[in-house]
């Protein structure tokens, strides 16, 4: 027994072994969704949280299994009496006259006492031992169950980020584009090729194109500062991200074949460890009936000296060895109820597996119904932002040929604009869509983000 304690000891002590693994990036060195999640992982606020809950609960069962080592201990008294204590004996010269009250003991006494204890057999022990690999997997779990939360609510905020500056891209573009416009629209006004109309719906058309751009300059603060509080980034620290609208493109497409596995889920698998956990408390109630057993040696120092001052000028050593035990004959029905509350929590536990199966199965229906629903929407949309282009590109054509009016040049670019500005909603949609299909199947992976720290869970 002692030997299965250390080596589980030992297994604690790598567990838990510093936290380094890779180098942290600075902020300015942050560009990819792979940046973003690693820093989070290592920096967000709530993941540190768990894992000092993890440190916790690890130094919790290290210290429930320091009572399988043996408990040594020492102990001194000095005492003087200020007035002896009196006993009655019989007059042994005179059996049958009165009994003699005689002072007993010595005015000043010392002991020094060396004890060692050693378990033998305690529940509370045996649970500790029993159960250590579970509470070991189960803290695991949950910090795995909030990384892959992080990790989803950075790549929804990394993708944020990177469609509004795309639109704020797409604003620039179109005040440039309006600013040509309404310049040539000016000479042509100047010429007498058109009249002074034209001239002021290039001028609105541009004022409000300018307008858009400081609403979507405002609104790409705001998405990188939502990254930055996922992420534990200083709210001062500067971030510049790369993008790239086609590598989005590419990575929108999901094998939608892939059967769901529950067992893939974080939270099938932490109420699963649960339940092995509820069955160990049953076991524990059970060995309730059981004794405790314990071996224990004490070795006294007894000093004995009327006179203070030769207290310690002779010693009466004695010492002893035995073992004890403690069985609890009768508590009422208190073990008996605690065993049946054991066993039905365990049913309940099955119940919550097979609800969680059920809750699994409907949300992964309704993100593979969404990311079907906004991946075609995606498809349709950037279709129409080509036909949008070609037909303001044709209508400005037309336009500087006197074939069309300016309205019509004005309205193919509002609609260009707004095809662009939907076509990336839509992308932004699908990728967030995606997420939540991998995160229902349970295919998101921590160990694709490498951080300063990863939580080891068995298969």
């Amino acid at each position: 027994m002692r030997a299965n304690t250390l080596l589980l000891s030992f297994t604690f002590y790598l567990f838990i072994g510093p936290l380094q693994a890779y180098p942290q990036p600075l902020a300015s060195s942050i560009q990819s969704l792979q940046d973003c999640v690693a820093y989070a992982l290592s920096h967000s606020p709530d993941l540190q949280q768990s894992y000092l809950n993890r440190d916790i609960t690890l130094h919790t069962i290290r210290s429930k299994l320091a009572d399988w080592y043996p408990q040594i201990g020492l102990s001194f008294d000095l005492q003087h009496y200020l007035q002896l204590p009196t006993s009655v004996f019989p007059d042994f010269t005179n059996p049958n006259g009165p009994k003699r009250e005689v002072k007993v003991g010595v005015a000043n006494s010392s002991t020094l006492t060396f004890s060692v204890n050693q378990t033998l057999f305690n529940r509370d022990v045996l649970l500790a031992a029993r159960s250590a690999g579970d509470v070991k997997k189960q803290t695991a779990q949950s910090i795995v169950e909030n990384q892959i939360n992080t990790i989803v609510d950075v790549s929804k905020a990394y993708y944020n980020v990177l469609i509004a500056q795309r639109q704020l891209d797409i604003a620039e573009e179109d005040i440039v584009r309006l600013r040509k416009s309404m310049e040539d629209t000016y000479a042509q006004y100047q010429s007498g090729l058109v009249d002074k109309t034209d001239y002021e719906r290039a001028k609105i058309a541009l004022n409000n194109a300018i307008a858009n751009r400081q609403a979507v300059a405002q609104q790409v603060k705001v998405a990188y500062a939502y990254l930055k509080q996922l992420m534990g980034l200083p709210a001062d620290s500067s971030l510049a991200l790369s993008y790239d609208t086609s590598e989005m493109d590419r990575n929108v497409w999901f094998d939608t074949t892939q059967v769901l596995q529950y067992s893939n889920r974080i939270e099938y698998q932490l109420l699963q460890t649960n339940r092995r956990l509820l069955v160990d408390e049953w076991q524990y109630n059970k060995w309730s009936f059981l004794p405790s057993v314990s071996a224990f040696y004490n070795y006294n120092l007894a000093y004995l000296n009327d006179q203070f001052s030769q207290v310690y000028s002779r010693s009466f050593p004695n010492s002893l060895i035995g073992i004890q035990l403690s069985l609890p004959i009768f508590q009422g029905t208190k073990r008996v109820q605690n065993i049946a509350i054991s066993r039905l929590e365990i049913k309940q536990t099955d119940l919550a597996l097979l609800a969680l199966q059920h809750q699994i199965r409907t949300e992964y229906e309704q993100a593979l119904a969404n990311y079907k629903s906004n991946l075609y929407n995606w498809q349709t949309l950037k279709e129409n932002v080509e036909m949008a282009r070609d037909v303001y590109e044709t209508l400005s054509l037309q336009y500087q040929a006197g074939v069309k009016t300016y309205l019509d040049v004005i309205t193919a670019e509002t609609d260009l604009r707004t095809a662009e500005f939907n076509y990336l909603n839509a992308l932004l949609q699908v990728l967030s869509s995606k997420l939540d299909l991998e995160k229902a199947m349970g295919l998101i992976r921590v160990t694709d983000y490498p951080s300063s720290f990863q939580a080891s869970v068995e298969p």
